[in-house]
């Protein structure tokens, strides 16, 4: 899981960082922080990086953390999840916030239980069915105690047998179905902490092609975007019915 934070407070940024790494790592999610001072250069970060989820401080210097989420929800018409951290308490601002495009606004001084609870809240929210060991994205049933992935269709059903990294890629391309999927945040998905080349992953993305089926023959198509990552996505207008035909 890929969090981006904006704050301008060493302090406060270490304290951030820490209580999401730590507090996450008890529900067993691999949790990534990339940390940014500049709303410029989270910006610029935006447009070839792919995240779970935005931690934004109000104030901070060049382009502050509502203008920057004015950007972000007009035109790049992103989805991804924005948390808004601010000292501002008063009903306005935090109309504002929220009326922008915002998920949750939370008031300094940070607590964090509170933090983390809500972190959670967002997160499922943005993944479909219960908190359970099983994912469903249309047809496709994704297993992760046993790294497998099932597709059903007209009473006839097909298991796939995944090493946990092809699983691991697979479930991330899915999660972000209809989005361009940075290489970086491809590769975190998968364990690797930057030991991978971009030719390796070329590798892993086309064997993973192969072994699901993701052609457009099928209903889907797994595509490179160029200078960013892959995108995964169905060759129809409905994107949540993501299901190939059974062979």
């Amino acid at each position: 899981m890929r969090i981006a934070v904006l704050e301008d407070e060493p302090s406060q940024m270490e304290y951030l960082v820490h209580t999401l790494e730590n507090q996450l790592a008890l529900d067993g999610e691999n949790v990534s922080c990339i940390t940014f001072e500049r709303g410029e250069a989270l910006r610029r970060a935006l447009r070839r990086e792919t995240f779970d989820l935005l931690v934004l401080d109000w104030n901070v210097p060049d382009l502050d953390g509502v203008d920057l989420l004015h950007w972000l929800r007009r035109y790049q018409q992103s989805e991804t999840p924005v948390i808004m951290l601010s000292s501002r308490s008063s009903q306005h601002d935090v109309a504002n916030a929220l009326g922008i495009g915002a998920d949750d606004y939370i008031v300094k001084p940070l607590r964090p239980l509170e933090l983390a609870a809500r972190v959670r809240r967002l997160l499922q929210r943005n993944r479909p069915g219960p908190a359970t060991s099983l994912e469903r994205y249309g047809n496709w049933i994704f297993d992760r105690p046993s790294s497998s992935i099932s597709v059903e269709q007209d009473g006839e059903k097909q298991r796939f047998e995944l090493t946990e990294r092809e699983f691991r890629l697979a479930l991330a391309l899915f999660r972000k179905l209809g989005q361009a999927v940075s290489r970086a945040y491809l590769m975190e998905s998968m364990g690797h902490d930057g030991e991978l080349s971009t030719r390796a992953l070329d590798s892993q993305i086309y064997r993973l092609r192969a072994k699901l089926g993701l052609y457009a023959a099928r209903g889907l198509r797994l595509q490179t975007v160029y200078g960013q990552g892959y995108r995964l996505e169905t060759t129809d207008d409905d994107n949540q019915n993501a299901t190939p035909p059974a062979v």
